[in-house]
């Protein structure tokens, strides 16, 4: 029994950091990519296509909640796993080995948007699939802290993110990454798909979906709508702050620091270190976080890290501004991954206790994705326009979202079921 759970863990876990990994690998390569997809001459106009078909995988989301949410509530939490890190390692193996614009023409940025389409596919219904599958295989008093590894591997998979990056960048002349090298983060990335992919074949289904066979909905999306619109809106104002919080303080923060409008006067190099080191605490802080909400209680730990998340970003960023030395911007960061871990780490488990298993599926890949396509694509450009009018924006952005997560979390409070 430990074994399959520790395989489960594995298996939920593997398509989770695949996704990550990915977004963190396209996002520190853009540029890159965009010699290689669009027309060359105009570097800023190639950098921002390529953000735009980047920000086209949060479109694609919302849809792949809708079909791979229900088709793990009708067909089973193992089939559904498989098929989301096969559709997402196809995206990423399209995205590596597409040849260039110079090579056949137009069809280089089409074969990247189609790439780009599958990985928002697969990981719209990655989050409800996985998390489902975690907390209906965990044991009854560790459901907090199976659902942690969910966000553990973001944090591992920023970190391997970054070290790909950065073995690369140090290996090859810029010349060489951008005809070719930058693609080899990609290839590297796509080891980890066979292991996923022979785990989550070989796992057992789930007993509480298994127990639930004779009485599964015939149509998860439509029952979700029709039966639980409270337990969806509660859903979605929680996963805004879930959402927009990591797309602050994790995926923004970097370009933050290094930015010329805020004046801190860090290299990318020192603000790449600082979010290499924060990821660390982020996966120990996401497993802590997950353990003590099984022992004093979910929405006890949320509650402190929605506080901890609106108030504490301010005095810290305040501080850094007063005194902006590298060791200060890692203490910085790490205390940022910190706040975001003990929210994330906890985060899964009270989503997947908002929905019965016969449609918990459906109901947490929709009301996560509709949050994300409306805030974590956009966040990284809302606080890039926001701090050039102050650059205290991100601590304000997560005070007004922060109303938003404790209201979703006050309903979902009422409107619980037992896992």
């Amino acid at each position: 029994m430990a074994t399959n759970r520790t395989k489960a863990v594995a298996a939920a876990s593997a398509g989770n950091a695949l996704e990550w990994y990915d977004f963190s690998i396209f996002a520190f390569f853009a540029a890159y990519i965009g010699h290689s997809f669009f027309e060359d001459g105009n570097e800023t106009a190639a950098l921002v296509k390529t953000f735009l078909v980047f920000g086209v995988g949060f479109i694609a989301r919302p849809l792949g909640a809708l079909f791979l949410g229900a088709y793990g509530d009708k067909v089973g939490r193992k089939a559904a796993l498989t098929l989301t890190i096969s559709l997402m390692a196809l995206g990423t193996l399209i995205i590596a080995v597409t040849p260039p614009v110079w090579v056949i023409g137009a069809g280089a940025p089409i074969l990247l948007l189609v790439g780009r389409l599958l990985q928002g596919f697969s990981a719209g219904g990655e989050i409800g699939g996985a998390t489902a599958f975690l907390v209906e295989t965990a044991p009854e008093k560790q459901k907090a802290t199976y659902a942690a590894w969910l966000q553990a591997s973001m944090g591992i998979s920023n970190i391997l993110a970054a070290l790909a990056g950065w073995t690369v960048s140090s290996l090859f002349s810029p010349e060489s990454i951008n005809q070719w090298a930058w693609r080899l983060p990609f290839i590297f990335g796509l080891l980890i798909v066979p292991v996923g992919v022979y785990i989550r074949r070989t796992l057992n289904e789930t007993e509480e979906f298994s127990a639930i066979a004779s009485r599964k909905e015939h149509s998860p999306l439509s029952s979700v709508f029709r039966q639980y619109p409270l337990h969806l809106l509660a859903g979605v104002l929680f996963s805004i702050l879930w959402t927009a919080s990591v797309y602050t303080l994790i995926i923004y923060m970097p370009t933050y620091y290094a930015s010329p409008n805020i004046g801190l006067g860090f290299q990318r190099s020192d603000s790449f270190l600082a979010a290499l080191l924060g990821n660390v605490f982020m996966v120990i802080g996401c497993l802590a976080s997950g353990r003590y909400a099984d022992k004093i209680g979910v929405y006890k730990i949320l509650t402190f890290a929605i506080v901890l998340l609106s108030v504490g970003t301010y005095p810290i960023l305040s501080w850094l501004q007063s005194s902006p030395t590298v060791n200060n911007l890692i203490i910085a960061q790490s205390l940022f991954c910190i706040m975001m871990s003990i929210f994330a780490g906890t985060a899964p488990a009270a989503l997947a206790q908002l929905f019965p298993v016969q449609v918990r599926s459906t109901g947490m890949s929709l009301a996560y994705n509709i949050a994300a396509i409306f805030f974590a694509g956009f966040t990284p450009a809302l606080m890039a326009w926001a701090t050039t009018l102050n650059k205290f924006a991100p601590s304000f952005y997560l005070a007004v979202i922060g109303v938003a997560g404790l209201t979703g979390l006050a309903l979902m409070k009422k409107l619980q079921y037992k896992y």
